[in-house]
């Protein structure tokens, strides 16, 4: 008899940064030892895919970037889906899941995996297993582990369906599935929580504490091993000793905590379920310099450009809790780089140096970092359409590599956690890499990795006989990524000239980061300017601008956050701290379009901005007092967190200021055609804005929590309600 083929299903990405297409491999590296073949496909390449004609089940993995929008691989995709003229039964025989990812901290949660959900089910799609939506805010494991243990079994499930009938309703056939794994079948976007796991027969079992290669039981302590006994009197007296033992350990360490390389029970004593070991596809050897070919070291050059820091100036007072800078680019040289008010740009920037020399040394290649790196696709691998990174350039050395093209300080992920534990000579942190990417040790990975932002350079450190190969860290660090910051001028005000504010991050000491660190483009731009940078006294006039020319920067121009086109439009705008950026340079356009144009009736414009200290942090006081005094800016409503407030008490943040205000805000908005910006701070500051305008929504309307939510959808999708935040 011939063989029987495997079965086969359909998975299709969308990702902006790579986190969906990673997920996606992943999937698809995992099916063959579920008895599948997986084709993987990115949502951009329509011509390998038709789901008009597919017969087999479909996986989609979306992410959603910016402010609810489509990855830029989805645009063409959600655009064709969209058409008006597609009939309502065009999808009829799809059988799909979907998997959204997105951030809680901003507004529109998976709207790009929603959307398409939705569309797909209008034109006639089936679910054969729920939809799930990954928060990246909380964790994107907590909804994505079980959602994938649970898909297997519904591939599997809607695959025998699907064989044995001519695709009937869904509904029908999910009914059907094994009682032991079922998989949610309604509503199809059920919380992940309300997922029934499946079983773990895919994942490795690794048994603790008596594993040959893993002996811990409290804090990392080996145990007492209990071979070679003849008698049940010598097991039961080896027993007994060994009894004892653990009860004086267990004493010892009745105060102890787990940390980042040590455990306590029950997860020290715990067998793990750790994920598949990824498989490694990448062959690297390095050059010497006479067989090495040339190597152009520039980066994008179609997009990114070079420019001269010309003046940096300290913000805020040295005493505060934050320092905030501002620096001016000039973009002189560069006529096609022109920018509207509101529009944000990328700052790439190097990885630290000192963090490189870390990394080099932990690999043993200090003395081969000229060297130049050769990659290939490994003939034996078995990863499914593996190919050499596009991010880094051929023949690069080993210190570009890991200076300009990886993401050293990314959190690593639990795949590259499992294929560490290889990399680890010690079998207590052999163990403790195995617990820490395992299901059962989720919290210790939330608590001491991804909350703690723990980064490769320091996880080497704590692990120190881990010694990863080069070609590891290729395959499963991120690309680095340009970070974006908001112009905070107008080119009407300052002619070829960029300016942008930003803070000086800092991250604090933890477990695993002995001391604190530095953001890796803030510390870096700060560093930069420091010999030449003016810090501001108690009074911000007397600081004179200085020359800083020299330090160059590569950046792009992106826009998303304009202000309104007509000029009568109100202008309400909430940003405190650094979200002060793009108003300024809307301001700036519109004192000067009012200079020009004295005959318009320009509509009024409100500005809610609050800081720490009204005399430490108050960026641009002079300046914003001046467009009050002209004119431009109608209503300037401040207020200061940590200043003692006199009675009666003054509004703590910017949502209380709005709260004070709502009636003259909700009928502005509301009634008078306004435009709303919130800039900032997107874990606290923009859903407590948006909770606040929901209040005042159904105050003014006198509507309940739905049609409040509603209505600031409607204003959202009339671009009337709009946000550039961050995480």
């Amino acid at each position: 008899m011939p063989c029987e083929k495997q079965p086969r299903f359909l998975i299709l990405y969308g990702s902006q940064k790579g986190q969906a297409q990673s997920i996606a491999e992943g999937i698809a590296d995992e099916a063959a030892e579920h008895g599948l073949v997986a084709e993987i496909s990115c949502l951009s390449r329509h011509e390998e895919y038709r789901l008009e004609r597919e017969s087999a089940p479909v996986v989609f993995i979306v992410s959603t970037t910016g402010d609810g929008e489509p990855p830029d691989t989805t645009l063409k995709f959600v655009k064709t889906i969209r058409a008006k003229t597609l009939p309502s039964d065009f999808l009829k025989n799809l059988q799909y899941t979907l998997l959204a990812l997105g951030d809680t901290n901003y507004a529109n949660f998976c709207n790009c995996g929603k959307t398409i959900d939705k569309r797909l089910q209008e034109l006639g799609a089936n679910h054969f297993y729920a939809t799930g939506h990954a928060d990246d805010g909380t964790g994107l494991e907590v909804v994505l582990d079980p959602w994938i243990e649970g898909v297997w079994d519904a591939i599997k499930a809607a695959l025998s369906k699907m064989s044995s009938s001519s695709h009937p309703p869904l509904k029908e056939t999910l009914s059907d599935m094994t009682k032991e794994n079922p998989a949610p079948t309604s509503p199809p976007h059920v919380e992940l929580n309300r997922l029934s796991l499946a079983d773990n027969k895919t994942q490795d079992s690794i048994k603790a504490p008596f594993d040959s290669d893993s002996k811990l039981t409290l804090g990392g302590l080996p145990s007492t091993e209990v071979t070679g006994l003849s008698s049940e009197s010598d097991v039961a007296a080896a027993k007994s000793a060994q009894e004892a033992q653990t009860d004086q350990v267990r004493e010892e360490c009745v105060v102890a905590e787990p940390s980042l390389t040590y455990s306590l029970p029950p997860l020290s004593q715990s067998s793990l379920n750790v994920p598949a070991l990824p498989p490694p596809y990448l062959e690297v050897t390095l050059l010497l310099e006479d067989k090495a070919e040339k190597f152009n070291s520039s980066l994008h050059t179609e997009t990114f450009y070079e420019v001269p820091v010309t003046n940096a100036v300290q913000m805020t007072r040295g005493d505060s809790v934050k320092k905030a800078l501002l620096l001016e680019l000039d973009i002189s040289a560069h006529p096609t780089m022109t920018y509207m008010p509101g529009d944000s740009f990328d700052v790439l920037c190097p990885n630290r140096a000192s963090e490189v020399d870390a990394v080099l040394l932990r690999l043993g290649l200090q003395d081969q970092k000229h060297q130049r790196v050769q990659l290939a696709v490994r003939r034996d691998t078995q990863k499914r359409g593996a190919q050499t990174p596009p991010h880094v350039p051929d023949n690069c050395t080993v210190q570009y590599l890991l200076t300009w093209c990886l993401e050293i300080r990314s959190v690593p992920k639990k795949a590259f956690l499992r294929a560490l534990v290889d990399c680890a000579g010690d079998s207590g942190q052999k163990r403790r890499l195995q617990e820490l990417c395992s299901k059962q040790g989720s919290a210790d990975y939330n608590r001491f990795i991804r909350d703690s932002s723990l980064c490769l350079p320091e996880l080497l450190t704590e692990f120190s006989s881990c010694t990863p190969p080069l070609s590891l860290l290729i395959e499963h660090l991120p690309k680095l990524q340009p970070r974006p910051y908001s112009a905070a001028s107008s080119t009407l005000r300052h002619p070829g000239r960029l300016r942008f504010i930003f803070t000086v991050v800092e991250l604090p000491a933890c477990p695993g980061r002995p001391e604190g660190r530095r953001g890796l483009c803030s510390g870096w731009l700060a560093d930069l300017v420091a010999p030449v940078l003016v810090c501001p006294g108690t009074d911000e006039s007397s600081c004179d601008w200085v020359d800083a020319e020299g330090p160059e920067r590569l950046l792009r121009q992106r826009g998303t956050f304009h202000a309104p086109t007509d000029p009568t439009a109100p202008l309400i705008m909430v940003g405190p701290g650094t979200g002060l950026a793009p108003f300024l340079g809307f301001l700036q356009q519109r004192e000067i379009e009012r200079r020009d144009s004295p005959e318009v009736a320009f509509g009024e414009t409100w500005l809610f901005f609050g800081c720490r200290h009204k005399d430490g942090d108050y960026l641009f006081r002079e300046e914003l007092e001046g467009f009050v005094s002209s004119g431009t800016l109608t209503h300037l409503k401040l207020c200061f967190s940590r200043d003692a407030a006199p009675p009666p008490a003054c509004p703590r943040y910017v949502q209380h200021n709005l709260r004070l205000h709502s009636q003259r805000v909700s009928r502005l908005l509301l009634r008078h055609d306004a435009r709303l910006y919130v800039c900032g701070d997107a874990r606290n500051m923009a859903k407590d804005v948006n909770d606040t305008l929901m209040e005042m929504v159904r105050a003014e309307l006198q509507l309940d929590q739905l049609g409040a939510m509603k209505t600031l959808a409607a204003l959202r999708e009339e671009k009337r309600y709009l946000q550039d935040i961050w995480g």
